[in-house]
């Protein structure tokens, strides 16, 4: 039994290889560490969106996409004073779609070995702390948790703080009001602004060694350009979560109100949502085997449309050669109605995918 793999699959969303990076510079006071990961992937869907190319849509069932992937990160500190480091770091992600390339983090700060690490820069949101206690599967995301606003989930402008004490973790972040306007000529919406500004904030408790932990989280924020043209409306959503370790096996449950968080799939006007998830994982020898099931429905409505947001099951097996190479399959049933949702948003997806970290 390898304990290490579970706690792998539990923070797959968030695993970046930073865990095996290389130190290639070091010093008494300074170091300077590359990782990463380069990451296979292919789609096979029916009518799946291309998460590397969100235009493209597959139209048989016999196409196969390419969404493989590169990340490579650099992590620096150096010691500023006794028990405290300046930090800095940095992600950037390279898609076999090129169009779709991104900086995933690029954030620096102070850390303390006491009393937690404040950044400013494109950082993480609060929330997902919580989210990863249900989304751990090899590819699939959580259905539920992978709606968290954007002031709580990975953002530029963002200043966050983070720290642990004993058994509790506490996080909050604060999103500024940016200078983020809409440049399109030919829109009703020109020159208004685009980015949205807000906080976050979320604790989690282990309970000892009996392994439960809890979770509680918040985000609010303002919209400065809403669908329907309004600006400065207020989304707000809370998130509780709970899960079990024991032996092999891991549970976790997410569940979450939102206000003015969702879109309707029908409808495509913006409302409130409620929605729940759980996730398992079982460890045996060098494979894991995870699950997850989400659920989400809008709470606004009123005229009989149809409500399910998200209606989905995801199982995949994960096989660990060592900690750098993995391989995976990975399958998603999605139950939503596809003559109310359209093929897109309710079709199932089969992924296979190998991932070396470095």
């Amino acid at each position: 039994m390898n304990k290490n793999l579970i706690a792998l699959a539990v923070a797959a969303a968030t695993f970046s290889g930073a865990a095996s990076a290389a130190t290639v510079y070091s010093d008494d006071t300074s170091s300077l560490a590359i990782g990463g990961r380069v990451e296979a992937r292919a789609l096979l869907s029916e009518n799946a969106k291309n998460e590397n190319a969100p235009l493209v849509t597959q139209q048989t069932s016999n196409d196969v996409t390419d969404i493989s992937r590169v990340r490579v990160n650099i992590d620096a500190k150096t010691q500023i004073a006794d028990g405290v480091q300046g930090i800095g770091y940095f992600e950037r992600e390279f898609n076999a779609d090129s169009s779709n390339d991104e900086n995933r983090y690029i954030y620096a700060g102070v850390n303390s070995d006491k009393y937690g690490q404040i950044v400013y820069g494109k950082a993480d949101g609060s929330l997902g702390m919580l989210t990863d206690f249900t989304d751990i599967m090899a590819y699939a995301g959580s259905v539920v948790g992978g709606t968290k606003l954007a002031v709580a989930d990975r953002t530029s402008n963002n200043l966050a703080y983070a720290g642990t004490f004993n058994n509790l973790t506490f996080k909050a972040n604060y999103v500024f009001d940016g200078a983020a306007y809409n440049d399109d000529a030919t829109s009703a919406k020109f020159g208004q602004k685009t980015n949205q500004s807000g906080f976050s904030t979320a604790a989690k408790y282990t309970v000892g060694d009996t392994g439960l932990a809890l979770g509680l989280g918040y985000a609010q924020q303002k919209d400065q350009t809403a669908a329907n043209n309004a600006v400065n409306q207020t989304s707000k959503q809370t998130f509780a979560v709970a899960s079990y370790t024991v032996g092999d096996l891991y549970f976790g449950g997410l569940y979450k109100y939102g206000h003015r968080d969702a879109t309707n799939l029908v409808t495509n006007d913006l409302t409130d949502s409620q929605g729940y998830e759980f996730a398992a994982a079982y460890t045996m020898g060098k494979a894991v085997f995870t699950t997850t099931y989400g659920f989400m429905k809008d709470e606004r409505n009123t005229s009989g449309a149809y409500d399910e947001l998200a209606n989905a099951v995801s199982v995949d097996g994960t096989y660990y050669f060592n900690s750098n190479f993995r391989t995976y399959a990975s399958y998603t049933y999605n139950m939503l109605d596809k003559n109310k949702v359209g093929k897109v948003a309710a079709s199932d997806q089969v992924v296979l995918g190998a991932r070396y970290d470095f």
